[in-house]
């Protein structure tokens, strides 16, 4: 029996007790060299992993290749992403874990791009029940490891890295000291989707890799680029964005690419100490690139080795920024992992948060690394400002995301958009077709411990005052995540708890209106505030009492949302 009590502060609950089974299998080959099969097991999840061990003299191997492998009912559907080719997308910075998801399709139907899917993987079957598939615990020690395409018999099978990945950079293959243990493949079941939405199996096998330097602090964040873009990384666009982030109480402020150009140096150490004077803190961007993509971003060549990293480092912790932003990966190669845990591990020395975007899959990272925020790696909030195909399809994707993406690791969607057009003047730019009371549910429906928001300036006059309000006070860490109802792509609603406090969002991801009904016992009897849409789509408020049954219906316009908050 496994028994495991642990704390997060970073994920979709606080306090975890992880109870399962465990089963080893070891075999012996004629050489004297043992491979051992662990599994454990407990009531909704399975994990296992390999352990090598030579009673040669042999002292490291080479993992080529594996043969686990997935064999999924025959007539289960599937809502995977496909995995990128390499070298693709925004200057070579593919795979990112950025490609659209299938929707109930069969598993015979080949993938986008013909190399298999990425982490994690969900799969319903046709009688009934669901199957989540995903791998945790991933470090310098290994690749990141994806599902090769499905087979005829509704087979997957584990595959690694393809050559091009990281412009050609590194082995596909893992080489690992012996003795050696791999990450663990998980695999979540359920009769519904209540077991798949609050799996904690990505943290519950891992463990803690190193003690944090100080206490990081979670929270909100404003950020210019994703509305305003390229043009409002400058001194006085930025100072607008602290002082938005100050009005709001958002303990961040995030200043993307350029910075060193169009700020610089002297000007930022300006900037950082104007928004401590108001109680924000700065995150600012990074390349990761030194050589293994072309996007010419900047800073460059300052997260790419130890020595450059604790150089700058130094720098941002003496000036008092509090987190990086590092981007553009394009690959999970074991040398690409290497990295993902080199800019951590000498982050923390600094006692600097870390978010990632144009990423991987963050593999159990809230629990390994205590200075691990978040990650993108999902076909993210910017790709709603770059073309209107994406922000038509935005209401259906925010319905996939919490039965997929979000089950495993936190994700910086960089949600809330209030503006009906999605650029600085409103003029031009892509015209958003979800509701405000939309905008706003998916402020809690997204978990990421820091959350990045789509607001800009012009909001503060232009949205009533319980709007503001409402982001003024909702939070990016929870203590409890109940699923309450929901349909991959078509509707979800969820809870979350953070101290005595419960949010209920619900979120309809079709253009027609939906009545749901549903039973919230974690409201029943209290009074609460509501949120909801009016005929124009926006937001109005007013307080209604939750029958003592804690069954009520919710009204959803289509593309709309529902909020419900109980103080």
């Amino acid at each position: 029996m496994i028994l495991d009590q642990y704390k997060l502060d970073r994920a979709k609950v606080s306090q975890v007790t992880y109870e399962a089974n465990g089963l080893s299998s070891r075999f012996r080959n004629a050489k004297g060299d043992e491979i051992t099969i662990i599994f454990q097991v407990s009531d909704n999840d399975i994990a296992l992993r390999y352990h090598v061990v030579s009673n040669n003299e042999a002292t490291r191997f080479k993992v080529l290749s594996e043969a686990t492998s997935f064999n999924l009912p025959d007539k289960a559907t599937t809502f995977i992403t496909p995995q990128a080719l390499p070298m693709t997308g925004w200057n070579g910075t593919k795979p990112s874990y950025e490609e659209p998801y299938t929707y109930d399709e069969k598993m015979t139907k080949p993938s986008l791009n013909g190399v298999g899917y990425t982490f994690p993987a969900l799969f319903k079957n046709a009688e009934k029940g669901w199957v989540l598939v995903s791998e945790t615990g991933v470090d310098s020690h290994y690749v990141g490891s994806r599902l090769s395409e499905g087979n005829a018999d509704g087979i997957y099978q584990i595959t690694f890295p393809q050559p091009g990945e990281n412009a050609g950079i590194g082995d596909t293959y893992a080489s690992m000291a012996l003795p050696a243990t791999t990450p663990w493949r998980t695999i979540t079941v359920g009769e519904d989707l209540e077991p798949i939405v609050e799996t904690t199996v990505s943290y519950d096998v891992v463990k803690p890799l190193y003690e944090p330097s100080e206490d990081y602090q979670m929270g909100r964040a404003a950020w210019s680029w994703i509305v305003w873009q390229d043009d409002s990384i400058n001194y006085e666009d930025q100072i607008k964005y602290i002082d938005l982030a100050a009005e709001l109480n958002f303990e961040y402020v995030l200043i993307d690419n350029w910075w060193d150009a169009r700020i610089g140096r002297d000007k930022m150490e300006e900037l950082v100490q104007y928004a401590a004077d108001k109680n924000v803190a700065v995150i600012l961007w990074y390349n990761s690139n030194g050589w293994w993509n072309d996007a010419p971003q900047t800073p460059q060549d300052k997260m790419n080795t130890s020595i450059a990293r604790k150089q700058e480092m130094a720098w941002l912790q003496k000036i008092g920024v509090k987190g990086i932003k590092v981007d553009f990966f394009g690959g999970d190669k074991q040398a690409t992992m290497a990295l993902y845990e080199g800019i951590l591990s000498d982050a923390n020395d600094y006692g600097i948060g870390v978010t990632f975007h144009g990423c991987t899959l963050p593999r159990g990272w809230e629990r390994m690394f205590p200075n691990f925020v978040t990650s993108e790696a999902v076909l993210a909030s910017e790709n709603l400002v770059f073309n209107q195909h994406s922000l038509d399809m935005h209401a259906f994707n925010a319905t996939m995301l919490p039965f997929t993406r979000n089950t495993v690791a936190a994700m910086d969607f960089a949600p809330v958009f209030l503006n009906d057009r999605l650029s600085r003047d409103q003029e031009r730019g892509t015209i958003r077709s979800t509701t405000d009371t939309f905008e706003l549910a998916t402020s809690v429906l997204y978990q990421s411990a820091v959350q990045h928001f789509g607001l800009t300036p012009n909001n503060l006059n232009e949205q009533p005052e319980h709007v503001l309000d409402f982001i003024r006070e909702v939070p990016s860490t929870w203590d409890e995540t109940q699923f309450v109802d929901g349909y991959p792509g078509k509707h979800v609603v969820l809870a979350r708890r953070n101290g005595s406090n419960w949010y209920v969002v619900a979120v309809n991801g079709e253009k027609s209106a939906n009545e749901l009904p549903v039973n919230l016992p974690m409201l029943a009897g209290k009074t609460v505030q509501l949120l909801f849409d009016n005929a124009n789509n926006k937001t109005q408020s007013k307080t209604v009492t939750v029958p003592d049954s804690g069954r009520m219906t919710l009204s959803l316009k289509g593309q709309g949302g529902v909020v419900l908050v109980a103080r």
